[in-house]
C-alpha cells in the first residue's frame, strides 16, 4: 500500500497528449504510447514544504504518477521517455487490472515485478528529499537484494553491484547451456572450466 501524507495528494489527471506531444519519440513509440497507455494521473507531489522537512536538498520535487495501461506487456521506453524529459524526479505506479508495478528512472529504467494491488508498498524514509529519493530507489531498483554485504555500500554502488551480478548470472546460464550442448570433450572441458570461474566470481560478488 502507498500511503503518502495527505498534504502531498494532488490526484490530477493529465491528458496523454500533454506528455507525448513534446517528447522526442519516434512514430513507432508514439503509437505505442497511444495504444498502451489508458490514462496518467499525478497522484502526489513531494516537496520540502508539504513534508515539513528541515534539510535542504538538490532535489526540489518528487512526483508519483499512476499510469493505467491497456495491456500488461508494454514498451518501457515510453516510461523512460517521460522520466528523461521531466525536470522532476518521477516515481511511476503502473496499473493493469488488479496488478501493480513500481518503476523509476535513475540512469536506466528500474521496475519491480508485477504484483497484486494489495501487496504494493512504498514508504517515505529520510530527512530530506535526497534521502527520500535514495530510499525510493532502494525499494524499487533494489527490492530484491542480491549481495550480503550491500548494506555497507551507497545506493549507486549497490546498483552497480547488482548490475554485475545480473550480467554474471546470465553469462553462467549461457555457458551452462553451451557446455551441455558441446560434443567435443576438449571444448566441453574448457567451457566447464570457464563456468567454474564464473561461479567463483559470482560467489565473491555476493559476499558468500
Amino acid at each position: 500500500m502507498i500511503e503518502f501524507p495527505t498534504t502531498t495528494v494532488i490526484h490530477r489527471r493529465m491528458p496523454k497528449e500533454a506528455f507525448y506531444k513534446h517528447l522526442p519519440l519516434t512514430k513507432v513509440l508514439k503509437d505505442k504510447f497511444v495504444s498502451d497507455v489508458d490514462r496518467i494521473v499525478v497522484e502526489n507531489s513531494l516537496t520540502k514544504e508539504n513534508l515539513n522537512l528541515v534539510t535542504d536538498s538538490e532535489i526540489k520535487e518528487i512526483l508519483l504518477l499512476s499510469i493505467s495501461l491497456k495491456k500488461q506487456e508494454f514498451d518501457g521506453k515510453v516510461i523512460e521517455a517521460i522520466a528523461k524529459q521531466n525536470p522532476h524526479n518521477l516515481v511511476f505506479l503502473l496499473i493493469y487490472e488488479d496488478s501493480r508495478q513500481l518503476a523509476l528512472y535513475h540512469g536506466k529504467l528500474y521496475r519491480t515485478e508485477w504484483m497484486d494491488a494489495a501487496k504494493i508498498q512504498l514508504q517515505l524514509r529520510g530527512f530530506s528529499l535526497d534521502e527520500i529519493w535514495d530510499a525510493l530507489i532502494e525499494q524499487i531498483a533494489l527490492y530484491e537484494e542480491r549481495a550480503s554485504h550491500a548494506d555497507t555500500l551507497s545506493v549507486d554502488e549497490r546498483l552497480a553491484l547488482q548490475e554485475q551480478i545480473v550480467k554474471l548470472e546470465k553469462l553462467i546460464e549461457k555457458t551452462e547451456a553451451a557446455a551441455w550442448k558441446e560434443q567435443q570433450p576438449k571444448k566441453q572441458f574448457e567451457l566447464y572450466t570457464r563456468l567454474r570461474g564464473y561461479k567463483q566470481e559470482l560467489e565473491k560478488l555476493k559476499g558468500r
